[in-house]
């Protein structure tokens, strides 16, 4: 079994959970436009002023996936 990267892209200020529900919604795009193999997304609120949005790519998509879209971090996904 292939392993799972967690990309993150963290939004940070007053309008940070709206910013990453919405950044949400074009990863869905982007696994839709490029037929990824896995379609797991989401967003978090971290706290009033930093939240994050994440997309989950297999370890074989991962490099085109994060020079095309460029994440702030990445991480094993355990889920």
């Amino acid at each position: 079994m292939e392993r799972k990267i967690k990309l993150i892209w963290d939004f940070r200020g007053p309008a940070a959970s709206k910013t990453a529900q919405h950044h949400e919604i074009h990863l869905k795009e982007y696994i839709t436009s490029e037929k990824l193999t896995l379609d797991i997304t989401g967003y978090q609120d971290l706290n009033d002023l930093h939240s994050l949005a994440y997309l989950v790519v297999t370890d074989s998509e991962m490099k085109k996936v994060r020079d095309a879209l460029k994440p702030h971090r990445g991480q094993l996904y355990e889920g």
